[in-house]
Parts: C-alpha cells; sequence; structure tokens
C-alpha cells in the first residue's frame, strides 16, 4: 500500500527540514511526500529546495484546511498522512501503520500515541491514547486523536468528505466528529508513532481559546441532542457531559498505565 504525507506549510522553517527528514527515515520506497507552502517569506523555500524528492505546491490558501484539502486531493496513495510542518514521525511508523491497516479491513483511519515535545525538540511527556470512543470524541474538553498520527484509507477521500475550511483552529475536531457520523471506523495503535511539537507560535499554543469557541461550534452543529436544548439547558447539559467524559478518560487511562509512562 503506497502511502501520501500531507504537510501544510507556512513560514515554517525552523522545523520544516525534521519534518522532511522523518519522512526519509521511515526508509520506505512507496511514499510521496507533498507539500503545501503558502508562499512562506522565511527560509522554508531555500529548505524545501534541498529535497528534490518533495511534491511541492507553493500557492496562496486560505488558510491550513484548504491548504490540507488541495493536498488531500493531490495525493495518489492507498493511505494518507497529515503531518503538520513542525511534527515529525518517529522509527518505524510506516510500518505500523500499513501492518494496522492490513490486520483490520474494517479500519477507515487509524491513530497512534505520541510525545510531546518543545520547540527544541526536548521530550516533555509521552501521551498514551485510548481506542475510539464516540462519546469522549463528542464530549471531553480536548481532541485525544493527534493529527500527527492519523492516517486515512483513500476512500475517506474518493467518498468526498474533506475538512471544513470554515474551521481554522479545530478543523481536525470538526473532521473527526463529521467522519464518525458518517459511518467511518476509526482504529487505534497502541505504540508511540510521532512527535507533536508544542512552542510558541504552533497555534494549539497560541490560540486556545478559538480552538475551544470552534470545538463547541462544531459540536452544536452535528449534536442533536444538544442542538434541540434551549440554551440555558444546553450549557448545564453540555457541562455535565464534559465532566463524565473526562472522568471516563481518566478512569481508563489510569488503569492502561498511560499516566506511568517514562
Amino acid at each position: 500500500m503506497k502511502i501520501s504525507i500531507v504537510t501544510p506549510s507556512f513560514n515554517q522553517g525552523a522545523f520544516i527540514a525534521e519534518a522532511v527528514e522523518s519522512v526519509l527515515a521511515q526508509n520506505d520506497a512507496d511514499v510521496e511526500h507533498i507539500i503545501l507552502d503558502n508562499c512562506s517569506t522565511d527560509e522554508t523555500p531555500a529548505v524545501l529546495a534541498r529535497y528534490p524528492h518533495l511534491k511541492v505546491i507553493c500557492e496562496k490558501d486560505k488558510g491550513q484546511s484548504d491548504a490540507l484539502n488541495k493536498g488531500f486531493k493531490a495525493a495518489t496513495g492507498d493511505i494518507i498522512g497529515w503531518l503538520n510542518a513542525d511534527d515529525k514521525y518517529l522509527p518505524g511508523c510506516f510500518e505500523r501503520v500499513r501492518e494496522a491497516f492490513s490486520r483490520h479491513a474494517g479500519f477507515d483511519l487509524i491513530y497512534g500515541d505520541y510525545r510531546l515535545v518543545d520547540a527544541r525538540g526536548q521530550l516533555i511527556r509521552v501521551r498514551k491514547e485510548l481506542g475510539f470512543d464516540l462519546f469522549m470524541l463528542k464530549y471531553l474538553h480536548v481532541l485525544y486523536i493527534p493529527t500527527t498520527t492519523t492516517f486515512f484509507r483513500r476512500k475517506v477521500f474518493d467518498e468526498g468528505n474533506f475538512i471544513d475550511i470554515d474551521y481554522h483552529y479545530s478543523m481536525d475536531y470538526e473532521f473527526f466528529l463529521r467522519l464518525a457520523g458518517r459511518g467511518y471506523q476509526f482504529g487505534h495503535i497502541p505504540q508511540v508513532m510521532a512527535d507533536f511539537r508544542w512552542h510558541r507560535t504552533s497555534k494549539s499554543s497560541t490560540y486556545t481559546l478559538r480552538q475551544k469557541e470552534e470545538m463547541e461550534e462544531a459540536l452544536l452543529a452535528q449534536d442533536k441532542f444538544l442542538k434541540k436544548l434551549n440554551p440555558s439547558a444546553r450549557i448545564f447539559v453540555r457541562h455535565l457531559l464534559m465532566a463524565v467524559a473526562r472522568l471516563k478518560r481518566y478512569v481508563l487511562k489510569f488503569f492502561i498505565g498511560a499516566y506511568f509512562v517514562r
């Protein structure tokens, strides 16, 4: 199964070489890496020029979601991965992905565990995740499916599913929620597969409030139960469901030893 990696890029010259090198380090001959660069003005063009194997699309876009959709449409692989320019894969990642899709024919997308690292790539903590749970996907206070370890079967995009470009900070949450609602099957690989970089210019650290607001917008748009409640009741029920989802996550992660990983 051929793998396509899609990387949206804008002024991430300080990190993008590591992302590219992490794909090369898989030592996999049947891989294409597509970079969607929004006309970066930093060192990104010079860095990308060092890698002639890349498929670079350099043009203005309407944001990260739009760039990702362009990449998903251009991808020719049977499996498609989403790697942001400041993240990177760990050795053996692609081997585990192929094995999981081969073993589980019903999985439409899979995700694995990851390491949270700082701007210099120094380990902050290991994040061991849980198997897919729709209740937690909907109502948890955070998105527990990391895009940096997420891989899709090609059919997901062939069947017309793409990211909503109106979302700029929680596009992944909205997309996963929509796919789950349409019956696509999620699988989890209980192995550490990539590094997610937490730094001062990343969206996750800079736009936390807006990210949460977009998550609530996406949930309300797709959750018929919450949508039919009046505003005051909705706030109470939403906080109650969030508390239950958080407690469920803490208990389950405790029993799998997720909080004791070193």
